[in-house]
């Protein structure tokens, strides 16, 4: 196939031996399937700021800490210089997060570096060698959904041990190869602790595939292993060996209403965004 733009020059540096194909485009990046020397790998291809439709992108970006006080003061000022900083950024958040969550144990694609808005990483295949379906393409029994589950609040845990919060995991954010689910997509990734916002995603990721699961064994639905992992994690007292139950018991007293109806508030906007989830995965197929 003819080679894209943005890849062309990671072709002539000799790290993209050929461009096979395309392998999807969303809301955030194009994808394409590269070989690199003996290995067929992807290579994930950043859309311009200006071109994504990731939405509040600036919720994600807080307490993201920037070394160089140049570029975080290019970045609050918005100029060229800044919003190009702020591209970067967002782009080595992904990278950052996957090395982070690797190390730690959680299944996410090896990643093999960020060059020029191109991240090189890992193709999650099946057992033919194909690329491994999304979890929202795949069904499953009672008793593999309860243990896919299982795997994926570990990761979760394993997330928030190293300080991140992916922001943004649904059925569409993670792919199933012959070992289980393996979890993808972290530009959007939050610092657990500077980010304001992280209790509320941390809720929603965990409710998006508590959810899903729960169509297969609805006994899942009754799980709180946000709840218990935040304030495990609050105490000091999360750490990798933690064992999880799902079990959480709010605290004895009165009853916080506004908690009540941001929660339900949080449901609807998050059907609602679920809603255009399926709309852009139609789209990409």
């Amino acid at each position: 196939m003819k080679i894209p733009k943005r890849l062309q020059p990671l072709v002539e540096d000799g790290l993209i031996d050929e461009v096979i194909r395309p392998l999807m485009s969303g809301k955030e990046a194009a994808v394409f399937v590269v070989r690199c020397g003996d290995e067929i790998r992807c290579a994930k291809v950043y859309k311009e700021a200006a071109k994504r439709s990731f939405k509040q992108a600036v919720l994600y970006q807080e307490g993201r800490k920037v070394r160089n006080s140049r570029r975080a003061r290019a970045m609050e000022k918005g100029s060229k210089f800044g919003r190009d900083q702020q591209e970067s950024a967002w782009q080595n958040a992904e990278v950052d997060a996957l090395y982070r969550l690797a190390a730690i144990g959680a299944r996410v694609p090896t990643p093999y570096g960020c060059f020029d808005g191109v991240l090189l990483m890992e193709l999650v295949t099946d057992d033919d060698g194909d690329v491994a379906p999304r979890l929202n393409d795949v069904s499953m029994s009672a008793e593999q959904a309860r243990e896919d589950h299982a795997v994926v609040m570990e990761y979760v845990k394993l997330m928030l041990c190293a300080g991140l919060v992916h922001g943004d995991l649904s059925e569409f954010n993670v792919l199933v190869d012959a070992y289980g689910p393996v979890i993808i997509d972290l530009p959007q990734a939050v610092d657990a602790a500077a980010n304001n916002n992280a209790r509320k995603m941390l809720d929603r990721d965990v409710r998006n595939m508590t959810e899903y699961y729960g169509q297969y064994a609805p006994d899942l639905l009754d799980s709180r292993y946000a709840a218990e992992m935040w304030s495990l994690y609050e105490e000091g007292k999360l750490t990798p060996e933690t064992e999880l139950t799902g079990h959480f018991a709010d605290p004895e007293g009165e009853a916080d209403v506004d908690s009540v109806v941001a929660e339900i508030r949080a449901v609807l906007e998050e059907e609602a965004a679920r809603q255009e989830r399926l709309r852009d995965a139609e789209e990409e197929d």
